[in-house]
């Protein structure tokens, strides 16, 4: 089964969304304070889970568009590298030649595994 380029596409989609998500929960924990409160009102928290849920909606459209496991999964992976990307942006979290280097292998593993 030859997967559809759409579904390729909303899985990229989702992993950009998903390591958003990650940052946003990690934004919103440094905020929260140590109260139930501080987390049920906490909009960075509820953007993160938004964030998830709109990547399991990617995830269940592209599946019903078509598409092999083994292609679109993968594909997913990119998160690692979009979350380093953010935490480079956010943070200022270095990114130092062997995480390039990692995130060339994932790159590499993505389009063998999809192949």
């Amino acid at each position: 089964m030859k997967t559809p380029l759409v579904s390729i596409n909303l899985f990229a989609l989702a992993a950009l969304i998903g390591a958003v998500g990650q940052f946003l929960y990690k934004s919103g924990a440094e905020r929260a304070g140590s109260t139930v409160g501080g987390y049920l009102l906490n909009g960075r928290l509820w953007l993160g889970v938004l964030c998830y849920i709109l990547v399991m909606v990617f995830f269940v459209t592209a599946f019903r568009i078509g598409g092999a496991l083994t292609v679109l999964y993968p594909i997913y992976a990119s998160t690692f590298i979009w979350a380093a990307l953010i935490a480079w942006w956010a943070y200022g979290t270095p990114v130092r030649p062997v995480h390039v280097v990692g995130m060339i292998l994932l790159v590499l593993g993505m389009w063998l595994l999809g192949r």
